[in-house]
């Protein structure tokens, strides 16, 4: 009798929790999913709650599948993830080394919390916020050179948009880098098949060769100036004929990124 109320109270509970975390879960989605709105009075103690709260209601579920042997999408993930435990070591080390050369401002590392699927290329959470310095706009980085900017800050969390967001009103201002002197154009755009980056408006007649290397241009006071972005590996001119548009390739592997560092106040 005793063992079968107590299944009964474990079933129950499975019951109470799986719907719990599901109502959690999609409205922590859908507030994020809203990437161009402003931040709301009160959305950070309810961002940052609701990153803690993800952890530990998903705890027994993974747990669960791991006992079963069933393993879910985002457990999948997280095996993964662990499997390349030696890649994410180096590049913590990476980082580490990249504070060095940050000599004019001052970094401020931290790790990925969360990475929306659907808006993969799009937004990532890292752990750190108001309570670390970070403030909207910053610069982030890493070893492979510039990734994005703070978009919203919270205080023990931020979200970063990435330069690959497909987001039409994210423009970079970049410098080439060519034989007869820097020419200036925009980055915007980002192709999944090549996974390239796109930079826009460069001047047709400009010398531009492969390889030539991409940073920032420094123009609009968002980022600094110099931050390497990646080397040209195609061009093609517009149907107009009146300007290029250049395919960039970076260092950086944008489905593989565990740690950052925000280029906080100038020292």
């Amino acid at each position: 009798m005793y063992k079968k109320t107590n299944k009964n109270s474990k079933y129950m509970n499975k019951k109470i929790l799986i719907p719990a975390a599901i109502i959690i879960i999609f409205i922590s989605l859908f507030i994020s999913l809203k990437l161009n709105r402003n931040t709301f009075a009160g959305e950070s103690i309810f961002k940052d709650t609701t990153v803690f709260i993800n952890k530990i209601v998903m705890f027994p579920f993974t747990a669960l599948n791991k006992e079963k042997g069933k393993q879910t999408e985002s457990y999948v993930i997280q095996k993964n993830v662990n499997s390349s435990l030696e890649k994410e070591i180096q590049e913590l080390k990476d980082t580490l080394k990249l504070n060095k050369t940050l000599t004019e401002y001052t970094p401020i590392n931290a790790t990925i919390l969360s990475r929306n699927k659907s808006y993969w290329f799009n937004t990532i959470t890292i752990d750190k916020g108001k309570s670390s310095g970070i403030k909207k706009d910053m610069a982030v980085v890493t070893n492979a050179g510039l990734i994005g900017k703070i978009s919203k800050v919270y205080k023990y969390s931020s979200e970063i948009k990435l330069i690959t967001s497909d987001d039409v009103n994210y423009k970079v201002s970049v410098a080439i880098k060519t034989d007869s002197g820097d020419t200036y154009a925009i980055l915007n755009g980002y192709d999944k098949k090549t996974n390239c980056l796109k930079v826009v408006g460069v001047e047709k007649n400009s010398d531009v060769k492969e390889n030539t290397k991409i940073v920032t241009s420094g123009l609009g006071g968002v980022f600094p100036t110099g931050i390497y972005v990646g080397e040209v590996v195609k061009q093609e001119t517009d149907k107009y004929e009146l300007s290029k548009t250049l395919y960039i390739k970076t260092k950086q592997d944008f489905n593989n990124i565990h740690y950052v560092t925000v280029l906080g106040e100038k020292k």
